[in-house]
């Protein structure tokens, strides 16, 4: 896509890849530091070493720092979990959480639209799929009411154990509202569900009076009747201002599990070894990022802000345009990578479609692909409301291409629907 990855996180990585590298100081004094200080955690000083299941005493140490320095309250580090990206630690928690079977089976609470992993994991661990509806009317919101109709229904079937949560939303691309957040833990609290909170997208935030607020601390601050609720949050090095997914690098924090119960979540992530070391260094970097006085900070800062000022600008550029199509309507992209527009079909397009043995918008899609040469995800592959069509495509082109995109779709959307104008 374009984006040039953050220096002081490659150099960091590249000096505990190479020691050799740590006495060259062609490298500031602060990123030998922070390797000196990886390298010090790792078995025989070297990112060769397998790392304890958990991942690295030191960068654990780090992230709960970090988490308290985001949240104003106590982080234990031995709740912090490292893992490869933040994809296999949700895996790992519900495969902890998914027990019983027929009414007793766990039912997994999964937004709609939803990232395709909450589905295939619901699959692969043979658990209930609960879905609750985005409010897409109000910019993809998640309704309490919704909710509440979700679990009635499900426990017909199964027995709902645990919510789960992206914000900001992927594919949907919006930010919760701190009113929201408290709504939907005092819900998981009355419904006694475990929440997950998937937080990958938290330094993605783009529309104008959107903040991110953390599930941990909203529950701190809501008091006693609130805070001991179970809670898994998710964060990882692919996404935000860094984009280094290669690395797969990710932590969960887990507050208020009973110990017997993490006694059996370290046994389970024992199985996988450790996580990636070096994902595991990338992630010390995004929590222990340069201070203000040190050799790295300007540049760090330029290069951070830059990103971010972009894809703001992106993704103001993206909604607009598409809302400027006839036929073709999106929501404010407020945070994360992606903007989830509804598209009006003709109904000769959704008839040629089911001829085909195709969804809808699968179709639309394909016609996009082979006409235009422009790859966007259905709306089917994500869930969507019966009879409505969407495609996710995200926004991270660099601004000269996201505009040839944008002109192409435009030309590529208009011929569709003359072409099969009812």
């Amino acid at each position: 896509m374009g984006q040039k990855p953050i220096t002081f996180l490659r150099q960091v990585i590249s000096l505990c890849v190479n020691p050799d590298l740590l006495n060259n100081e062609s490298f500031p004094a602060d990123a030998r530091e922070r390797a000196r200080r990886i390298l010090q955690g790792c078995k025989g000083g070297s990112l060769g070493s397998y790392s304890d299941s958990v991942g690295v005493e030191v960068i654990r140490k780090d992230i709960a720092a970090y988490i308290e320095r985001r949240d104003g309250f106590p982080s234990d580090p031995d709740n912090i979990f490292l893992s490869t990206g933040a994809s296999d630690a949700i895996k790992n928690c519900l495969h902890l959480l998914v027990a019983g079977s027929g009414k007793t089976r766990t039912g997994i609470m999964i937004p709609i639209p939803q990232y395709p992993l909450y589905s295939a994991a619901a699959s692969q661990l043979d658990a209930h799929q609960v879905n609750y509806y985005l409010n897409e009317d109000n910019n993809w919101a998640l309704d309490i009411a919704e909710l509440e109709r979700s679990v009635k229904e499900a426990r017909q079937h199964c027995t709902p154990r645990v919510l789960c949560v992206i914000n900001p939303g992927n594919p949907t691309g919006q930010v919760l509202s701190k009113e929201n957040v408290q709504e939907i833990i005092k819900f998981a609290a009355r419904e006694h569900l475990f929440l997950m909170a998937d937080e990958v997208y938290q330094d993605n935030i783009y529309a104008e009076g959107c903040a991110f607020h953390s599930f941990k601390k909203t529950m701190m601050e809501l008091g006693p009747e609130y805070s001991t609720l179970e809670l898994a949050s998710f964060h990882s090095t692919s996404k935000g201002y860094m984009g280094e997914c290669g690395f797969r690098g990710g932590y969960m924090e887990v507050i208020n599990m009973d110990p017997q119960v993490k006694l059996q979540l370290k046994k389970l992530v024992s199985t996988k070894l450790c996580p990636p070391v070096s994902g595991q260094a990338t992630m010390d970097c995004v929590v222990n990022p340069p201070q203000p006085g040190e050799p790295s900070y300007e540049s760090f800062i330029k290069e951070k802000t830059a990103v971010l000022k972009s894809l703001a600008e992106r993704a103001k550029l993206v909604a607009e345009t598409f809302n400027s199509i006839e036929g073709v309507t999106c929501n404010t992209v407020q945070g994360a990578m992606y903007a989830f527009p509804r598209i009006a079909l003709p109904q000769r397009a959704v008839e040629k479609a089911k001829s085909l043995g195709q969804a809808p918008d699968g179709f639309y899609a394909l016609q996009l692909l082979e006409q235009a040469g422009i790859c966007v995800v259905p709306g089917s592959g994500f869930g969507q409301r019966e009879g409505t069509y969407h495609f996710r495509t995200t926004i991270l082109p660099q601004p000269d291409k996201l505009k040839i995109f944008m002109d192409a779709f435009t030309a590529f959307h208009n011929k569709f629907m003359k072409e099969y104008a009812d």
